[in-house]
């Protein structure tokens, strides 16, 4: 063999080896980023300079020639897209309707770049808006590292939506999207979105941050407080003395590891407590003592309960600690915090709380794309919200109730668009509102009926387990319900998340011979659905007969003990009805129903049922 046939056939089989391995190792990537800053906060002006430090590691297979910042602030002015969207859209949020416009020059919010290098050396930078598009010096190249190097100026904007300065509960400031943050680039690309009010998304990594500012305030927040004995706050080990330094200010010294956003808050005023969830995280609470005092120690065993449900049902909270600060603006998360409004009542209070806390499994640790898949982080949030209220209250009910009642009334008032609606670009606030928390809690509460109790909630422990940390899609979230299920779901997350179809099925026929009885099911709705056909006999039993979809490929297990299921052939569905037989005469049917549990969120009850007089209330036990 000659040399170049040898060469020709090493290059060829040393090509395959690397596509092999490129394949292998792109099959799944996230970049990572380390951020330090040095703030220097000025309580009076409202304004804070500050030295920002990015490390960026480019784990993409892809060449990078531009990184893109989110700089937030800038949407607080007269004129930004953000302000606009408001003044134009149908239903303007009334926490912001025209505010932006009637800012003041020393009311409006800013981020200024005075100084970026990439790797020592200055680098182009253009301003548009809330985006920072910067040109590198170099291309980082698949598995690269550069350094960022900024200097930067803020004004803190009165507070309209989520940030800013003295708010309605008097709280100084809510600093959440406070600082140039990089954005995120993964399989589809750069997410340099501008801002409008909606959500957020980051890369993961870790945040080094040193804040300066007037000793009077204290600071709560995401990350660990890394000098308590220096600046006096706290500081649990009352046996060590506290070092605290007498100037003015007072540097406050944070790391938050493996996160994807940074928030904080600081008042004068602020009650700190603490509370130890057993075998989990110390939650630390941030209010005003004001009236509400009473409000805030009644709800921190509440708090603690609702991390050990949430610990046990989806999955074990990875950080040490976890912080609910009073900040003024209804309810934000962000990763090892939340901030909430608190001037209301004791149960709005507890409820705002769950939720916001609740975001830390679905977006401060799975942290999908909030922006382009909402109800993955807002419809699972408020499932398990509900769920978890129903569990601390004890209440026997359908704890999804609400969110199912929200849907109908979408569906009545043809307002729908499909939940792949980039969270930007509903026509209607109302509409991004109603699809994102309560058709995507319906979502969930419909796939416990089609994949069965069990199955769901190990589903859903393995589902964070497999992808805590890592940003996954919906397609990672049904691969593993398949896997657990042995069901395939692929027609279920394409009709209830790619279209507005609908559900609607219905009893269209009963009819008697001498030994059986024959029941046509009919298919109105566009969407289809497996079925369970709740049998009721005068003699007080009953039957459940179970009609899968062909295309589940499977079919969900038996749950109800004490309850006869008979396992009927799948419904092909395209066929608009289905037919099969009862071996009991109709003379010994209460009435037929389906599906009793009321799970599926079939937009027309009133044909599910036959007969069902009036004059008729059930006396037993739906299960929901």
């Amino acid at each position: 063999m000659s040399f170049e046939k040898i060469t020709r056939i090493t290059f060829i089989f040393f090509l395959t080896i690397l596509s092999f391995q490129i394949f292998g190792q792109t099959a799944y990537w996230q970049q990572k980023v380390h951020y330090e800053m040095d703030i220097d906060f000025d309580v009076k002006s409202h304004q804070f300079s500050g030295k920002q430090k990015l490390i960026y590691w480019n784990n993409s297979p892809d060449t990078l020639s531009k990184v893109f910042y989110h700089l937030y602030y800038n949407a607080f002015q007269p004129g930004s897209m953000m302000d606009i969207r408001s003044r134009t859209i149908k239903d303007p949020d009334p926490r912001v309707m025209d505010r932006i416009q009637n800012l003041e020059a020393d009311e409006v919010g800013y981020q200024k770049i005075i100084e970026l290098k990439q790797d020592g050396k200055s680098v182009k930078n253009e301003v548009q808006e809330t985006i920072l598009e910067v040109t590198l010096n170099k291309p980082l190249l698949p598995g690269g590292k550069t350094t960022f190097e900024m200097k930067f100026e803020a004004q803190i904007p009165v507070q309209i939506r989520r940030t800013g300065r003295n708010n309605k509960e008097g709280i100084a400031y809510s600093m959440t999207q406070w600082y140039p943050k990089l954005a995120e680039y993964d399989q589809d690309g750069w997410h340099s979105n501008p801002y409008i009010a909606r959500e957020f998304h980051g890369v993961w990594g870790d945040f080094d941050v040193r804040i300066s500012i007037d000793s009077s305030y204290t600071i709560g927040g995401t990350g660990y407080l890394q000098n308590p004995q220096e600046i006096g706050h706290g500081y649990e080990d009352k046996t060590k003395p506290v070092k605290r330094n007498k100037s003015s200010k007072l540097k406050w010294h944070f790391k938050a590891p493996m996160v994807h956003d940074f928030a904080w808050a600081a008042d004068p005023d602020y009650q700190h407590d603490v509370l130890q969830v057993p075998s989990g995280p110390l939650l630390h609470f941030f209010y005003q003592t004001d009236t509400l005092a009473e409000y805030w120690e009644k709800m921190q065993p509440l708090a603690v309960k609702c991390f050990q449900i949430m610990n046990a049902k989806f999955g074990k909270y990875p950080y040490e600690q976890y912080s609910v600060i009073q900040g003024g603006d209804g309810g934000m998360e962000y990763p090892m915090a939340t901030l909430i409004t608190s001037h209301g009542s004791f149960g709005g209070l507890v409820s705002v709380t769950v939720h916001e806390a609740i975001h830390s499994w679905f977006q401060g640790v799975l942290a999908t794309n909030e922006s382009k898949y909402p109800w993955m982080d807002e419809g699972f949030t408020t499932f398990a919200q509900h769920y978890i209220l129903d569990s601390i209250y004890v209440k026997k009910r359908n704890p999804q109730e609400r969110s199912y009642a929200s849907y109908f009334a979408l569906v009545k008032a043809n307002l729908q668009e499909p939940l792949t609606t980039h969270s930007d670009f509903y026509h209607l606030n109302a509409a991004y509102s109603t699809s994102s928390y309560s058709k995507g809690a319906v979502f969930l509460h419909q796939l416990r009926y089609i994949i069965g109790e069990d199955k769901f909630w190990e589903g859903m422990i393995r589902y964070f387990n497999e992808w805590k940390f890592k940003h996954p899609t919906p397609t990672d979230f049904k691969r593993v319900m398949e896997k657990v299920s042995g069901i395939e779901l692929d027609w279920y997350l394409e009709q209830w998340i790619e279209t507005t179809n609908t559900i609607d099925y219905g009893i269209k026929t009963v009819a008697s011979d001498p030994s059986s009885t024959e029941i046509t099911l009919e298919k109105i709705g566009e969407m289809p659905m497996p079925l369970d056909v709740n049998v009721y006999y005068k003699d007080g039993t009953q039957e459940v007969y179970y009609i899968p979809l062909q295309l589940m490929r499977g079919e969900k297990e038996k749950k109800n003990v004490g309850v006869e299921r008979v396992v009927l052939e799948g419904w092909p569905w395209a066929y608009p009805l289905y037919t099969f037989k009862i071996p009991k005469k109709l003379n010994d049917i209460l009435f037929i129903e389906v599906d009793s549990s009321q799970r599926m969120a079939d937009i027309e009850r009133a044909n599910n049922v036959y007969p069902f007089p009036d004059s008729y209330k059930f006396k037993g036990e739906r299960k929901r």
